[in-house]
């Protein structure tokens, strides 16, 4: 009988401790709470995340989406455990910032550079990303930063920009986009808008904010055209002497912009990026210059609708103008850093992996309105990795669609540029000219971004 008590004892303690190891049921993420979510999300335990030691610091680069990472980085931490932090420096000081950081005690395990430049300056921080899963998933070496078979960045991210246009507006004027194949189209409409800008109730063109938050969109969106064009000319991809060939053409897109928008060009340099997209959100200008990054800041709930906007090239008055597409390319280039310890650094490769192969991931990354886990927007990219889905972002598919027309996108030449020292001499040069707009200020200009690139490259290159 004790033997049998002894015995039922037992069995009754291993049941119990079996009860007791059992995990609980998977909690709902909040992306599947989300009714605009809910068909795509998938069930937690079917994340690719992987169960790591280390942690991740994600030093971002773009502020357009810095709440989408931060709310991305907080969904991995959950269903993971580990801890990613995300830190999002302000437009125009990521290369200070940067700095700082590294020379701290706790840097950046992730980072960006936005190119063959950029990485002059970092090549020593990069870990060779050529063995790493992450790296296996991209879709074409033409995304990749490679030096002597080291993959020391990639690019995670393929963007465009252009003008986006209001069609409503445009309408309202009395045009259409087909009406718009060259410059001087563009002049024309623009010029036929503000004569008659009382009457309409709005301006050609947002406000050309000359303020850290919206002078690159100037000093070096816009002035990647000049260069593109003069590489173009010439048969090379890069100078250390830039000849200025297509200037003409930058003064006559500038003074387009500043001479028929939403302000006088005396107040730019007090105009903000919000300025810009409220301007246009609001029905105040038709054409604002800007990328497919800005999709969710200008279509969606209390802003405009899919169908009232669209992307039209930035016409220079170059070339076969009729068959010139968006600018698209990228300068966001993803590189870790080697100097963290080996535990942050797998971490750090995992949370990259993840983001472009997990579901919930790739539908925060690509998709629009209700991507997030929270249904928030995601983040629109067109993303450049073997497991993407199509961009639910419009001005992303536009791109494609004019690429399959067979017209030429203009290539990002702006990661030529030697020096964020040298994007500001230029910036600074663009907005004393606006409120003086002489040939002399001008000349100003010319010397900024002639002389100016040979200084800076020389300095960058020793």
């Amino acid at each position: 009988m004790k033997k049998f008590l002894a015995l039922l004892l037992a069995l009754v303690m291993v049941f119990a401790l079996a009860a007791c190891g059992e995990e609980p049921a998977a909690e709902e993420s909040p992306a599947a709470e989300s009714p605009a979510a809910e068909s795509t999300a998938p069930e937690t335990e079917e994340s690719t995340a992987p169960e790591a030691a280390g942690s991740v610091y994600y030093l971002n680069f773009k502020p357009e989406q810095a709440e989408q990472w931060e709310e991305l980085a907080a969904y991995y931490t959950e269903q993971t455990g580990v801890p990613v932090t995300v830190t999002t420096a302000a437009s125009g000081t990521y290369e200070t910032m940067l700095t700082s950081e590294m020379a701290s005690s706790d840097a950046p395990t992730l980072f960006q550079v936005n190119g063959p430049v950029g990485l002059n300056s970092w090549r020593d921080y990069c870990y060779d990303l050529s063995g790493s899963d992450f790296y296996g998933e991209l879709t074409s070496d033409d995304y990749a930063l490679i030096e002597d078979g080291a993959v020391l960045g990639v690019a995670y991210v393929i963007e465009s920009y252009g003008l986006i246009v209001n069609t409503t507006l445009l309408a309202e004027a009395g045009y259409e986009v087909s009406d718009i194949q060259s410059f001087e189209d563009l002049k024309a409409v623009a010029e036929d808008i503000t004569a008659r800008s009382d009457e309409l109730g709005f301006a050609a063109f947002t406000s050309a904010g000359m303020d850290g938050s919206s002078d690159w969109r100037f000093k070096t969106h816009l002035a990647n055209l000049p260069i593109y064009f003069e590489y173009q000319d010439r048969g090379i991809s890069s100078t250390d002497a830039i000849e200025g060939t297509y200037l003409d053409n930058y003064r006559a897109m500038w003074d387009l912009y500043i001479n028929n928008s939403t302000c006088s060009p005396s107040e730019l340099t007090a105009k903000t990026a919000n300025d810009a997209v409220n301007e246009f959100t609001s029905g105040q200008a038709v054409f604002y210059q800007n990328g497919s990054w800005e999709f969710a800041n200008v279509v969606g709930e209390g802003k405009l609708s899919e169908d009232e906007v669209t992307m039209i090239p930035i016409y220079f008055g170059v070339g076969d103008e009729a068959n010139q597409g968006l600018c698209t390319g990228s300068e966001n280039y993803w590189c870790v850093n080697k100097n963290a310890s080996e535990e942050d650094i797998q971490a750090t490769l995992d949370f990259m992996y993840w983001c472009v192969t997990d579901p919930v991931a790739l539908q925060a990354m690509t998709g629009g309105e209700g991507a997030m886990p929270s249904g928030g927007a995601g983040m629109g990219f067109a993303i450049p990795f073997t497991q993407a889905p199509e961009s639910a972002n419009l001005f992303v598919q536009l791109d494609a669609q004019m690429t399959a027309e067979g017209k030429t996108p203009v290539s990002w030449n702006f990661t030529t540029m030697p020096s964020e020292e040298w994007k500001n001499g230029v910036g600074t040069a663009l907005a004393q000219y606006a409120a003086n707009q002489t040939d002399e200020m001008w000349q100003g200009v010319v010397t900024a971004f002639v002389d100016g690139w040979a200084s800076e490259y020389a300095l960058a290159n020793g």
